[in-house]
């Protein structure tokens, strides 16, 4: 097992399990079978974890169950469960996405080129991270050579068919100085995606790791000296430290301001759909609103529980709305709303899906499982995490993804009596 990733506070050896078993990690181990007396699992230890402290309840009476039944002309299975669906306006296979890793040094080559290869093979959007290419450059220093992020995209078309899936590149402050988006959108490596109408830009106003912050990495010296003119650096680890803070600005907003970058984005590249990723702010439903209002194609919202990188650990457990709350302040709408936070199992993924989501992401879990497995950890994982999304909707009548309801979901108490005061 590779030991080059650890992931604190996040079920590491559940995913790796999951990397290493596939299908069947979603079930206990066989061995327990027939012995072992099995019941309900500890919540989540966080008590502001909305979608850990929720339940999927089933109905008796199942009046879609009976529709199947006689459109199949038999009982339904929960393998009658359709997953499929529309993500930002691609065609994917599953109602998932591989979320953003960014600048981050363990995603910036093998890994992010694992990830990418393995999410075209299961036909689902991938989105690759800010600063990217302010950090490594766009090509690398031979014409030759690949950087980080085309070896992403060129990673992800290699193993992608035409119709499914596609890859989302984001873009910050220092990215827009850069010219990332220009860059991408006339780079030869792009060309089947435009072609096929399966290349998104993404709008980053913020991540859940560090809402109303940029983006920070650590850097040494001399690092950091080649990108100075790009970023400001913080000394935080001392003047005899080789170590430095890079930071990255998380840009301004307002209304206008977004709404007047959504047009831009759509004037200035027909061919990209337009995503936007918001921070959980206190007013995420009316920053969703405000987006879907200009255009967007989708809005993904990075819950608190979120992040891949480095973020001050104050942030990481008392700044944000947790992603339950983020979707139950936004509620369920016929615009295409993407989630984010720590999912990385079907129950989580399913409760994000029937409040509201279109489809999830997997960020540190997708990470985890190419560390465990470059070459199949990503999709034995999807395949368990898509093996519990059909037991669970099938289990409350539902033979779609995109079937799922509020009511298939119970809130907890005083989260319900909230939701419907402010509502």
């Amino acid at each position: 097992m590779s030991t080059v990733l650890s992931a604190a506070g996040f079920p590491e050896e559940q995913v790796r399990h999951r990397a290493r078993a596939g299908a069947a990690g979603a079930f206990p181990a066989l061995e327990s079978y027939g012995s072992g007396l099995l019941g309900a699992v500890p919540a989540g230890q966080d008590p502001y974890d909305l979608l850990e402290r929720a339940r999927i309840v089933p109905p008796v009476f199942m009046p879609e169950r009976l529709k199947k039944l006689i459109d199949l002309a038999r009982e339904p299975l929960y393998t009658d469960v359709e997953l499929d669906t529309r993500v930002g306006g691609f065609a994917s296979r599953l109602p998932l996405y591989v979320s953003a890793f960014g600048s981050t040094q363990v995603a910036s080559h093998d890994l992010g080129e694992a990830a990418g290869r393995q999410a075209g093979q299961l036909g689902i959007p991938m989105v690759i991270g800010e600063n990217v290419v302010p950090v490594n450059g766009f090509r690398a220093a031979a014409d030759s050579g690949v950087s980080p992020l085309l070896g992403r995209i060129a990673a992800y078309t290699g193993a992608a068919d035409d119709e499914h899936g596609g890859v989302v590149v984001q873009q910050s402050t220092e990215d827009a100085d850069a010219e990332v988006w220009n860059l991408v959108y006339s780079d030869p490596v792009s060309e089947p995606l435009l072609a096929t109408g399966r290349l998104a830009f993404e709008l980053k106003v913020g991540q859940g790791a560090k809402p109303g912050l940029g983006g920070l990495t650590v850097l040494g010296r001399e690092a950091g000296g080649r990108v100075a003119e790009q970023y400001a650096m913080d000394p935080v680890f001392g003047a005899d430290s080789d170590s430095v803070l890079r930071i990255s600005s998380p840009g301004t907003f307002t209304e206008e301001i977004l709404r007047q970058q959504i047009r831009l984005m759509r004037n200035n590249f027909p061919r990209v759909k337009v995503w936007v990723k918001l921070h959980p702010g206190r007013d995420v439903a009316h920053a969703a609103a405000t987006a879907w209002a200009a255009g967007a194609d989708s809005v993904t919202v990075d819950g608190a529980e979120g992040g891949t990188a480095w973020a001050p650990t104050a942030f990481l457990g008392q700044v944000g709305l947790p992603l339950g709350e983020c979707l139950t302040r936004i509620g369920r709408t016929d615009h295409c709303l993407l989630a984010s936070g720590r999912i990385w199992e079907g129950g989580r993924a399913a409760k994000a899906l029937a409040l509201g989501a279109r489809a999830v992401g997997l960020g540190r879990a997708a990470l985890l499982a190419v560390d465990e497995d470059a070459e199949a950890g990503l999709v034995r994982l999807v395949e368990s995490i898509a093996l519990e999304l059909r037991l669970l909707i099938s289990s409350v009548g539902k033979y779609h993804a995109n079937a799922l309801e509020a009511d298939d979901v119970l809130l907890p108490h005083d989260a319900a009596t909230s939701s419907r005061s402010t509502g």
